[in-house]
């Protein structure tokens, strides 16, 4: 494994760094403030063409890598967290899914708009009493007179309400009677009658984020609307799901970055005793364990995304990174707010912010816990509950 990104990725790197600082930075605590999604700054990051970077040109796309899109989430990351997660949730699970499992047709009418930055796409797998268990999920969906009809309700939905919204990869039961094999994905489209988008959720972090519920109440949708093999849905989305974890992974080393880039400067800033406080062995040490954490982070999401880009069994990987990453950046905005001190429990300080986005990443994309359960398995380890 090459541990050297090529010049065309650094070149990138530079681009998305120089777009967060000069572009999401100046918006990103007011919108924090105000919880709402900074669309102007959504549609520059589609004039920007992030949206379409693991894309195929045909379809818009710039035909790169996941690690290349993984540096771009990383990179916004740093900056500001919902709008890294808005553009991993669009590209990583939405349109990953249409890419993966759609028709040529589907792709033509999903993609393209969502590559040009035009459209959102959301993910809703997850319902009120369904989130680690997949296959407990209750939304239906039944096929009446050439149209599916769904019935049920999502929960925890990014990108489920804004303006942009374009397109649902929903996740149904189209087969009751068969099991965890009767479950599959349907496109439906944000404007479907029928379907009711919730109020935006009151949320401890990612506030700037388009997060809802959504219900189907006789939502019908064309029969063509089946995304990829009817009862396949499960499969689908836990393949998709590996992928996402991969970018979660890289919104973690954002995030956690963020955190030693900001601590590190108040530390060398920061006096008392008649000294920089990071002169202090006890602050010291702290900065050199979060530096530890960000670089293991990094290179686990950097390996896990390599594998994928070769076609190599990756699902550990993915699992260990996510893991590893979401836990070290938890601590590091532990850290750095310990850092900052009283300064840093005060919401104008961007380690506060940070602190409160840290915890979802160690619950969205699969738990903690799921991620342990999952490397178990992977390890060969007989069947864990």
């Amino acid at each position: 494994m090459d541990l050297d990104l090529s010049s065309e990725q650094e070149e990138f790197r530079r681009t998305v760094r120089a777009f967060a600082e000069e572009v999401v930075r100046p918006a990103s605590e007011e919108a924090d403030r105000r919880e709402e999604l900074p669309l102007d700054v959504v549609r520059a990051m589609g004039e920007l063409g992030l949206f379409g970077v693991p894309f195929p040109e045909e379809h818009g796309g710039q035909g790169a890598d996941l690690l290349t899109f993984c540096l771009a989430v990383e990179e916004l990351g740093r900056v500001d967290q919902s709008v890294a997660v808005t553009l991993a949730a669009a590209v990583g699970l939405g349109g990953m899914s249409i890419l993966r499992f759609g028709t040529e047709a589907q792709r033509r009418a999903h993609l393209e708009p969502l590559c040009r930055g035009e459209a959102l796409a959301a993910f809703a797998l997850t319902e009120p009493d369904a989130g680690s268990d997949v296959a407990a999920i209750r939304t239906r969906a039944r096929l009446e007179d050439g149209a599916w009809v769904l019935e049920g309700e999502k929960a925890f939905i990014t990108n489920a309400g804004t303006p942009l919204t374009r397109t649902i990869v929903v996740t149904a039961v189209t087969d009751p009677q068969a099991g965890p094999h009767g479950i599959s994905q349907l496109l439906v489209p944000a404007d479907a009658p029928g379907l009711a988008v919730g109020r935006p959720y009151r949320k401890l972090g990612w506030r700037a984020s388009d997060t809802r519920g959504l219900s189907f109440r006789s939502c019908r949708v064309p029969e063509g609307a089946l995304l990829g093999e009817r009862g396949r849905g499960i499969a689908q989305a836990l393949e998709v799901l590996d992928g996402g974890r991969v970018t979660t992974a890289a919104l973690a080393v954002g995030l956690a970055q963020a955190c030693l880039d900001a601590a590190l400067a108040y530390a060398k800033q920061r006096r008392a005793f008649g000294r920089p406080i990071g002169g202090f062995e006890g602050v010291a040490f702290k900065l050199a364990d979060m530096h530890v954490a960000v670089e293991t982070a990094r290179l686990a999401t950097y390996r896990a995304a390599w594998l994928r880009d070769r076609g190599r069994p990756f699902t550990r990987a993915a699992a260990a990174a996510k893991l590893h990453a979401s836990e070290a950046a938890v601590a590091c905005a532990r850290e750095a707010v310990q850092i900052f001190g009283g300064a840093g429990f005060i919401e104008e300080t961007p380690v506060a912010r940070f602190y409160r986005d840290a915890k979802i990443l160690e619950i969205g994309e699969g738990t903690s816990e799921i991620q342990r359960l999952v490397i178990a398995r992977e390890l060969g380890l007989p069947e864990v509950l």
